[in-house]
């Protein structure tokens, strides 16, 4: 199978050299040129499978340049018991028929980010042999929170890699921050930008398309590549969960197979909701999928309206990861929102860029309605979800996964009682202070004294990873503005 840029540039690579570049020279997102069917009754194999090779079997379809055994060795790597706390890896806890909680956080950074960014290192190793590469390969991260440590600990110490990661200095929690800043590895660099999640995110964009910058790597044989969900090696990794989040609920008697399901996907950068959209155009039985946001809602205003528009207030939350407002994942839906028309996506894209925005138009925003549902959350209402699901359940949500399951409670007025399946993107621990205040503890403790705390009080056990933290020495104290961000990555690349 061969990939194609979302801008139309008539270059066909194949999947190895999508993800070892990540993004197109046109500064499009790689897709693939068809996509693949997956039936329900292939489907019904994964039911003995463990999720290494669910993963393997699924892979096998979008990267065709791989071998078997390559992608079963990659994803036995990835998935091992020493770097995953859970068996099962993605586990599905089911409350009552019609909420079932996907925790994607059981990986050795206690976000959803794992599930994907420990596979992706495996796989760009392989891409570069295949490839013939013989460079540096430059891996720049911008991140709301949890894409950054779980990039740092999936590339750490990987050969022909080095890792630069931009993070908003004010803009992640304490133990966010702590993870990245204590992060070990000899490739790696971690630079808090002065600014917000966007600021550093389209300082990176600017970065990767900028010739000069580009020319200067290349003459120090350095290359450049992406470990956000705009490298489609990150992004294909996460269509499997969805999969097998189906599989095992049918297993386990909750479903029917054929039976439709929505999925509750909290959501940023628009890259976790994607991999669920291409679940369903891959044959699925996905009824809706539910674009929960915070203060941040840009996405729930474009769902509604068609139109996107970034030039709005920012807002810090208790729910950091999301706090984004230039979604760039959405670039690849546009397209098949689009059929293909290219010259609209690319004019979509440039409009954002120099006018702060775009409108699709009705006809287009429907066919987005008759996938998509979005509802925001605010700040209150996360941590009172928080309180209510723990006192009548006695589950732990972290915010941004309370941000899912009050959507999910919104959508479900409408009408539609079609069983849930919330994708569960942080443990609770990541954001201890916000989960105690919403459960009424006032949180006048360190951050780490309030990972005890937390556990204390409700029986949860501290993730081995997080418990350790307090005691790691900060070994990255770089910071600048989103205008040095280009001569830092030079500095650090020299």
């Amino acid at each position: 199978m061969n990939y194609i840029s979302t801008r139309g540039s008539k270059e066909r690579v194949s999947s190895a050299e999508a993800i070892k570049r990540g993004l197109a020279e046109d500064g499009g997102l790689f897709i693939p040129e068809a996509l693949p069917e997956f039936s329900l009754t292939m489907l019904t194999r994964w039911k003995n499978m463990d999720y290494r090779q669910r993963a393997a079997d699924l892979l096998k379809l979008f990267l065709t340049d791989y071998s078997e055994d390559e992608l079963k060795a990659c994803t036995a790597a990835a998935y091992s018991e020493e770097k995953f706390s859970e068996a099962a890896i993605a586990p599905i806890r089911s409350l009552d028929r019609q909420h079932h909680i996907l925790e994607l956080w059981h990986g050795p950074t206690s976000a959803f980010k794992d599930m994907a960014l420990q596979l992706l290192p495996q796989l760009l190793t392989k891409a570069l042999l295949k490839t013939g590469e013989n460079s540096q390969i430059a891996i720049l991260v911008a991140t709301s929170g949890d894409t950054g440590k779980a990039a740092l600990e999936g590339f750490r110490d990987v050969e022909q890699t080095k890792v630069v990661v931009f993070y908003p200095k004010d803009g992640v929690s304490e133990i966010q921050r702590m993870q990245m800043l204590s992060q070990g590895g000899s490739n790696v660099a971690v630079v808090a930008v002065e600014g917000n999640f966007d600021d550093a995110q389209s300082g990176v964009k600017e970065i990767f398309s900028d010739a000069g910058v580009k020319q200067r790597l290349q003459a120090k044989q350095i290359r450049l590549s992406s470990a956000n969900s705009i490298n489609w090696g990150r992004l294909a990794p996460q269509i499997v969960y969805y999969f097998s989040a189906y599989i095992d609920l049918v297993a386990a008697g909750q479903l029917t197979l054929g039976e439709k399901v929505n999925f509750v996907v909290p959501t940023g950068n628009f890259g976790n909701i994607l991999a669920g959209y291409y679940a369903k155009q891959m044959g699925l039985p996905i009824g809706r999928l539910i674009c929960a946001a915070n203060p941040n809602n840009v996405l729930t205003d474009f769902i509604r309206t068609g139109k996107y528009d970034r030039s709005r207030a920012f807002h810090k939350t208790i729910s950091p990861s999301m706090d984004i407002l230039i979604s760039s994942n959405l670039e690849r839906m546009l397209y098949y929102i689009a059929d293909g028309r290219c010259e609209l996506v690319e004019g979509w894209m440039k409009s954002l860029k120099e006018k702060g925005g775009y409108d699709i138009g009705a006809k287009l925003l429907q066919k987005v309605q008759d996938i998509f549902w979005s509802e925001w959350v605010s700040d209150e209402l996360t941590q009172e979800t928080i309180r209510k699901v723990y006192e009548e359940r006695n589950y732990l949500l972290d915010p941004h996964t309370a941000v899912a399951w009050q959507a999910g409670e919104a959508y479900r007025k409408t009408g539609d009682e079609t069983p849930q399946i919330i994708l569960s993107t942080a443990s609770p621990f990541k954001f201890n202070d916000s989960v105690l205040k919403a459960l009424g503890v006032a949180a006048t403790e360190t951050e780490f004294a309030m990972l005890k705390t937390l556990a204390a009080k409700t029986g949860w056990t501290i993730p081995t990873q997080l418990a350790e933290l307090e005691n790691l020495p900060i070994l990255h104290k770089d910071i600048c503005t989103p205008k040095g961000m280009q001569q830092c990555v030079e500095d650090i690349l020299q």
